[in-house]
C-alpha cells in the first residue's frame, strides 16, 4: 500500500479548491462578458424562481418577465385563484418561459378532513383546466394543519384517501399532483404531513403515476437532514416528482446557509432528476446576486 504523505494530501485538497474557485470565477466572468441574461442558463439544472418570493415590490407580471430577463427556464408560483391565467399565459409564451408549477390546495381548509374531500376535488377538476392553459405538466397540494381529535396516521389515512378520489381526474388531465411535506421546527407548527417517509407511504398508498411528492429540500433539512441519502431513496421509491430548495438558516437562497447545495444537486442529476428546481427562497441582498449564488451551486 502507498504511504499516505500529509503534504500530498494537502497539495491535492488545495488543487481541488482552487479549482472549484477558478470554475466559480470564470461562471462569473461568463456572465459579465454575455451580460445578465445569461445567469439563469445552467448546465445540469433547470431552476424554476418562484415569483412569490423573488420581486416582491414588482407587478406580478413583470415578475415573471425579470426572470426571464435573467435567463431563467420557468417560473412558479403559490395559488392561481385572483391571478389574471390568460396574462400569464400570453407572457409566457411570448417570454419563452414556462410554468413550472402552481399550488392548487394550499393549507386550509385541510385535505386530512374528509369533509373537505368534496371541495377537494373539485378544486383539482378547475386547477387541471388552469394548468392546461398554461402548458403546467403539475401542480402542488398540502396536506393541511393538524384536525382536532384526529391522530397522524388518521389525518395521512385522510389525506391518501382524498388523493384516491382525484388521481383519476389528474390521470385524464395528464396534470402531476405534487404533495408537499412541510417542517414543523422552523416554518409550519401544527403540519400534519413533514419527512420523507411518510410523504413516500402515502403515494404509495395512492399507487398514481400522477400523485407524487414535492421534494422541498429545504423542509426536508429541517426535518430530517442526510439530505443526499433520503433523495436516493425517493428515487428508488419512483415517488420524487418535483424538486425545490432554499437554503437553511434563513429560506435564502443557496450558498447562504450550511447546506452544501453544489453536492446535492449533483447527486439529483446522477440519480437522473432533469425536471425543474423551484427556486422558493427569498433572496437575501438582491435578486441579482441570489441569481448568481443559485448559479454557482450549478459547478461541479
Amino acid at each position: 500500500m502507498k504511504e499516505f504523505r500529509r503534504r500530498d494530501f494537502l497539495a491535492s485538497s488545495g488543487a481541488t479548491a482552487a479549482g472549484l474557485a477558478a470554475l466559480t470565477s470564470a461562471a462569473h466572468a461568463a456572465q459579465s462578458e454575455e451580460g445578465d441574461s445569461s445567469i439563469g442558463k445552467t448546465a445540469h439544472t433547470r431552476f424554476a424562481v418562484n415569483i412569490e418570493m423573488w420581486w416582491k415590490n414588482l407587478p406580478f407580471l413583470e415578475r415573471i418577465n425579470q426572470a426571464a430577463a435573467l435567463g431563467f427556464p420557468a417560473v412558479e408560483f403559490w395559488p392561481w385563484k385572483e391571478k389574471d391565467i390568460s396574462a400569464i399565459a400570453r407572457a409566457s409564451t411570448e417570454l419563452g418561459i414556462s410554468i413550472a408549477q402552481f399550488t392548487a390546495w394550499g393549507f386550509r381548509p385541510g385535505l386530512n378532513d374528509p369533509a373537505n374531500h368534496r371541495q377537494f376535488v373539485q378544486a383539482i377538476k378547475d386547477g387541471c383546466q388552469v394548468a392546461k392553459q398554461l402548458n403546467c405538466p403539475m401542480m402542488t397540494v398540502v396536506g393541511g394543519d393538524d384536525q382536532p381529535g384526529m391522530t397522524q396516521e388518521q389525518m395521512h389515512e385522510n389525506i391518501i384517501a382524498g388523493l384516491k378520489q382525484a388521481a383519476p381526474i389528474a390521470e385524464d388531465n395528464d396534470v402531476m399532483l405534487i404533495l408537499e411535506p412541510m417542517n414543523i421546527r422552523v416554518d409550519h407548527k401544527g403540519h400534519c404531513l413533514y419527512g420523507s417517509a411518510p410523504a413516500i407511504h402515502i403515494c404509495e398508498e395512492v399507487g398514481s403515476t400522477h400523485v407524487k411528492i414535492n421534494w422541498d429540500l429545504y423542509h426536508m433539512q429541517i426535518t430530517e437532514g442526510d439530505l443526499c441519502g433520503h433523495l436516493r431513496e425517493g428515487f428508488k421509491a419512483g415517488q420524487i416528482g418535483y424538486l425545490q430548495l432554499a437554503d437553511h438558516p434563513g429560506r435564502n437562497e443557496p450558498g447562504t446557509g450550511e447546506v452544501h447545495y453544489n453536492r446535492v444537486l449533483r447527486e439529483a442529476y446522477d440519480l437522473g432528476y432533469r425536471g425543474f428546481v423551484g427556486l422558493e427562497c427569498r433572496p437575501l441582498d438582491t435578486e441579482l446576486e441570489a441569481a448568481r449564488r443559485v448559479a454557482a451551486t450549478d459547478i461541479w
